[in-house]
């Protein structure tokens, strides 16, 4: 089955990729929204430069969808429909349990006309997680909540040490409620490491960003 790969940068939906990919099913793009304002990718901030280059390590063409808030669902639509006129017939999403989400992009699928696959739907949240480490994928802590976390582990891999932290913590390890975010940089489906650059912190509200281009 051909299909499209909601992407993010982050550990979750490079997962779901992952399965996709071992399943045998062929990606036709990856479909990333851009924050119009900022001019990076929304809630894991990749600015344009590293998204071009995960298309390369990947090896699979990117739709880039630039949006505001208020018209996130009609952009994101839009390149649904783009990536069924290039042959998906599916829509791949690496959320878990969230059913909000998920009938969100159900409903955006239906408008497309492709069908919503979930890989990691209803999987054990620790469990993805642990099996990310296992196979070798490399997931840099990209953001934070500082109420919840130390700004000690921004930069930092997702590894045993920094599931310690976030264990004692008392947080969802796969950070399913918004406690970090992450972009993978390595792994079994890249063609080679990402490269790239840890710069400085920026604080936002409750929130800490390192600046990773």
């Amino acid at each position: 089955m051909k299909f499209i790969m909601s992407y993010s940068c982050g550990k979750d939906s490079t997962l779901a990729l992952h399965k996709m990919i071992e399943q045998g099913h062929e990606p036709v793009g990856l479909i990333v929204m851009v924050n119009e304002t900022a001019e990076r990718s929304y809630f894991h901030g990749a600015d344009y430069n590293m998204l071009n280059q995960y298309s390369e390590v990947l090896d699979i063409p990117m739709i880039l969808c630039r949006a505001k808030e208020e018209t996130y669902h009609t952009a994101f639509e839009e390149g649904l429909l783009k990536a069924k006129s290039i042959g998906a017939e599916a829509a791949c999403f690496g959320d878990i349990d969230i059913e909000q989400n998920r009938r969100w992009e159900e409903e955006r699928c239906d408008v497309a006309g492709l069908i919503p696959y979930f890989p990691l739907w209803q999987r054990g949240r620790e469990k993805n997680v642990q099996e990310l480490i296992e196979l070798g994928y490399k997931c840099l802590i990209k953001s934070i909540n500082m109420t919840v976390l130390p700004k000690s582990i921004l930069g930092k891999y997702i590894d045993e040490d920094s599931i310690s932290v976030m264990k004692c913590a008392n947080i969802d390890i796969c950070g399913e409620n918004g406690e970090y975010h992450t972009l993978v940089v390595d792994g079994p489906i890249f063609k080679k490491t990402l490269s790239f650059y840890i710069g400085g912190i920026i604080e936002l509200g409750d929130y800490a960003v390192v600046d990773i281009r």
